[in-house]
């Protein structure tokens, strides 16, 4: 059967072969610093996410404004705003994205399963501050070269975010030039969640980079101990997704610390 990292990056290739990124729009990015905002918040930086489904639970919250759900998270105090571009599994898009980037102020991640330089290009015009490169994936050889995508994301103004799940991803994302490295508390080829993760791969390491924690993230104390673990920031998006009052369920994530 084939795994869920392969099927991700078919479903990317595919989409780009399918013209799911081209984009005739341009955008401008957040004039925002989100690593300083991060390392000086006083309050628990979030970045929270607007995704509607995604591979481990199906359908999270049926598909809506995504303007609306921007606007409450910025109101609830969102750091930054992570949103899905990636159409299958997750039911994104960068029409959605942009339908974001033109009501709100404040950082965005363009999250997706980036291969190739054209998502790139894309993440540029969408006016993305950020985009993710997922490390394992070019652990395993899945993809071409990190190094390469990162510089070309730098040239054009954009910045990286690296997810790591092991130690061993983990030491590598910090040796490349990734802006803001990532610790996914999911196991991607199991979809299991642990916080642990965290807890293990930073007490094992210590990295000058800004670290945050993702996935499985849901409540106060998820919030408090992950602080303790030397985190400075926190991707969120099934936990707020899912509830009803997304402003008051932001608010009260945020002022964990």
């Amino acid at each position: 059967m084939e795994n869920i990292l392969e099927k991700l990056v078919n479903n990317s290739k595919k989409a780009i072969n399918d013209g799911v990124y081209e984009i005739s729009e341009s955008l401008s990015k957040s004039e925002i610093d989100l690593g300083e905002t991060m390392v000086r918040s006083q309050h628990a930086p979030l970045i929270t996410e607007v995704k509607f489904s995604s591979p481990a639970l199906g359908n999270i919250r049926k598909v809506s404004n995504p303007v609306n759900i921007a606007i409450d998270m910025v109101n609830g105090g969102a750091s930054a705003l992570s949103v899905l571009t990636q159409p299958f599994l997750f039911d994104g898009s960068p029409e959605l994205f942009m339908k974001v980037r033109k009501v709100v102020k404040i950082p965005m991640l363009m999250k997706d399963i980036t291969v190739d330089k054209i998502q790139i290009d894309a993440a540029k015009k969408m006016g993305a501050d950020y985009f993710l490169l997922i490390q394992s994936l070019f652990d395993k050889k899945m993809v071409s070269e990190m190094d390469e995508l990162i510089d070309y994301g730098h040239k054009n103004g954009v910045k990286v975010l690296v997810e790591a799940h092991t130690s061993k991803e983990f030491e590598n994302a910090c040796k490349t030039d990734a802006d803001i490295v990532g610790i996914n508390n999911r196991n991607l080829d199991t979809l299991k969640i642990d916080l642990n993760t965290t807890r293990n791969i930073l007490e094992e390491f210590n990295s000058s980079k800004i670290i945050i924690s993702e996935s499985g993230i849901e409540t106060q104390e998820d919030i408090r101990f992950l602080h303790k673990c030397g985190v400075k920031g926190y991707l969120i998006g099934t936990a707020i997704m899912k509830n009803e009052d997304i402003e008051q369920t932001v608010r009260r994530l945020v002022n964990s610390i």
